[in-house]
């Protein structure tokens, strides 16, 4: 980050500089971090506190645990940029360019991990969820529902927090002038392997487990669809008669494959998402702790900026893949805001519909029920129920 001169101890500008501060690297974007990260909380707050609004109404709608987890992972990422951004790179090194105390440090940065860690590992039930439902979907329906997930988040939190603890004595690359310790590369290994590596882990296999699943159905749909058409070519009119009652369940099941290619086409692109965003920081942090120091080489310092600026993208661009996959996300997104300048969504849907044209009778603009009873006493003058027919002139 920049390097801000202390403006607390006023003796320490007099006094010459020691050889370690002559050695440390300068940061070569200059303000480019603070407005980036400034843009990046202006623009991701608002758009994830949407999200979890859009979210808990769709959980509460349909009851599925696939909007609880997602709803998880929105309010992960909003702590994520609070702690991480708003306070870790904003306030301390931006706004307060100044020493702080070191219990306030420790606790922040021990903070700062534990909200890292629920934003990425609140990901991982989802990609269970998905992978059950694909793979197993009698167990799914078994074992899915909403108290089973406040319950696995709740779990995922508490775990979170409790990792975050050790972090309390994680040393600050930016500020440290000497060699990384063993306790700093046992806190960076930890700190790798629960971002990165494994959580990776689990989705390249559950991921590559769904795809198999989804390719194999494809191809047995396929097979099935070919079966029936050689059996229909040679059953003549007997196949017509039971096509009507073939095509339903048809078309079930393909509504079905329809929204399970959907959920899993947003699960790939949040995971997608992260292993492309996370991977630059996870190289420079090992770079850092077996070849060369943050605080002595400006190329690792540049290196370690944009690496964090890619990861810290990854808290504001869920909303977007949301909204490109999921069409009940964008209708409930559009819900929310046109909710205080416009009509309700049944108001709208009865707005949409075409009007009667001008030359319609009052029995063209009934029901159903009443056309029929109408249709059934049309040569007489009393209504089915004892009352007299109105006859439209």
């Amino acid at each position: 980050m920049i390097d801000w001169p202390n403006v607390t101890v006023a003796s320490q500008l007099a006094s010459p500089p020691r050889p370690e501060e002559l050695k440390r690297s300068k940061c070569v974007l200059g303000l480019i971090p603070v407005v980036y990260y400034s843009a990046l909380l202006c623009v991701g707050v608002p758009v994830n506190i949407l999200t979890a609004v859009v979210l808990s109404r769709l959980a509460r709608r349909t009851k599925k645990t696939l909007y609880y987890y997602l709803l998880a992972v929105t309010g992960s990422d909003i702590l994520t940029q609070l702690f991480i951004i708003f306070v870790g790179f904003l306030l301390e090194t931006a706004v307060f360019h100044r020493e702080v105390p070191a219990l306030l440090l420790h606790s922040v940065s021990a903070a700062e991990f534990a909200a890292n860690h629920a934003s990425i590992w609140s990901t991982v039930p989802l990609t269970v969820d998905r992978y059950v439902a694909l793979c197993h979907p009698l167990l799914h329906r078994r074992i899915s529902y909403p108290e089973r997930a406040r319950r696995v988040i709740a779990a995922v939190l508490t775990l979170s927090v409790a990792s975050g603890v050790p972090f309390f004595w994680w040393s600050d690359v930016w500020r440290s002038s000497r060699p990384p310790s063993p306790l700093d590369a046992a806190l960076i290994w930890t700190h790798v392997v629960l971002i990165y590596f494994l959580p990776c882990s689990i989705f390249l296999v559950l991921n590559s487990l769904i795809i198999h699943t989804l390719r194999a159905s494809h191809r047995r749909q396929q097979r099935d669809q070919q079966q029936e058409q050689a059996g229909g070519g040679g059953g003549g009119g007997g196949h017509e008669d039971t096509g009507p009652q073939q095509s339903a369940p048809q078309q079930q099941q393909r509504r079905r494959r329809r929204r399970l290619g959907k959920t899993t086409a947003m699960l790939l692109a949040i995971t997608s998402a992260f292993t492309v965003l996370w991977a630059p920081r996870t190289a420079v942090v090992i770079y850092h702790l077996y070849v060369s120091s943050v605080h002595v080489d400006w190329r690792v310092h540049l290196a370690y900026d944009l690496s964090n600026m890619l990861a810290m993208l990854n808290t504001a661009v869920n909303f977007f893949l949301y909204c490109f996959v999921s069409r009940p996300f964008r209708a409930t997104v559009r819900d929310v805001l046109l909710l205080p300048w416009g009509p309700g969504p049944r108001c709208r849907r009865a707005l949409r519909r075409p009007p009667a044209p001008a030359h319609a009778s009052v029995s063209s603009l009934c029901s159903g029920k009443y056309k029929r009873s109408q249709r059934d006493c049309a040569g007489t003058d009393v209504h089915p129920r004892g009352q007299p027919c109105r006859v439209t002139v």
